[in-house]
C-alpha cells in the first residue's frame, strides 16, 4: 500500500514537460487510477470513495470522456460485486453499459465483460442476468448495414 501512495504522490509532483502536460498526463486521471488500484487490492471503502470523487472531477464530470467515465462506473460496479450488493452492481453496471453503447467503446465493453467474472453468486439474480445480457450484446457485432 505504501508503494501506491508514494507513486501517486510522486506523479502529483511531476513538473510539466510539454505545454502544461507531463507526457500526455495532466494529473486528472490520478483519482480514477487510484480507485481502480484500491478495487484490485480489496480496499473497497477507499475504492468507492475515490472513484465517486473521480466522477466529479474534470473531464469525467463534464462528460468529455465516455470511455474513462465508463471505466470508473465499471469499477464501482465491481466494488458492488465484491460486496455482494446487487443494487450497486446493476446501478453502476447499467450506466457503464449505456456509455459503452453511446461511445462504441470496445475498451469499456471489455471491462464490463471482466466485471461479469466478479459476479459470483450474484449471477442468480434476475437483474444481474439482465445486465449480463446487455454486456454480451455489446460484444456482439451488429448484422445491420
Amino acid at each position: 500500500m505504501v508503494g501506491l501512495g508514494g507513486g501517486v504522490g510522486a506523479a502529483r509532483e511531476q513538473r510539466p514537460l510539454v505545454r502544461g502536460q507531463w507526457l500526455r498526463f495532466d494529473g486528472s486521471r490520478l483519482a480514477e487510477e487510484r480507485g481502480a488500484r484500491y478495487v484490485r487490492l480489496g480496499r473497497l471503502d477507499l475504492a468507492e470513495c475515490t472513484l465517486k470523487k473521480a466522477l466529479e472531477l474534470g473531464p469525467l464530470a463534464s462528460g468529455q470522456s465516455f470511455r474513462r467515465r465508463g471505466t470508473v462506473l465499471a469499477d464501482l460496479a465491481a466494488v458492488g460485486a465484491k460486496r455482494g450488493d446487487v443494487e450497486q452492481v446493476v446501478a453502476y453496471g447499467s450506466r457503464a453499459v449505456e456509455l459503452a453503447r453511446t461511445s462504441a467503446s470496445g475498451y469499456v465493453a471489455r471491462r464490463l465483460r471482466d466485471l461479469y467474472d466478479e459476479f459470483g453468486t450474484l449471477r442468480r439474480d434476475r437483474r444481474v442476468a439482465e445486465l449480463r445480457a446487455e454486456i454480451v450484446a455489446l460484444s456482439t457485432p451488429s448484422r445491420e448495414g
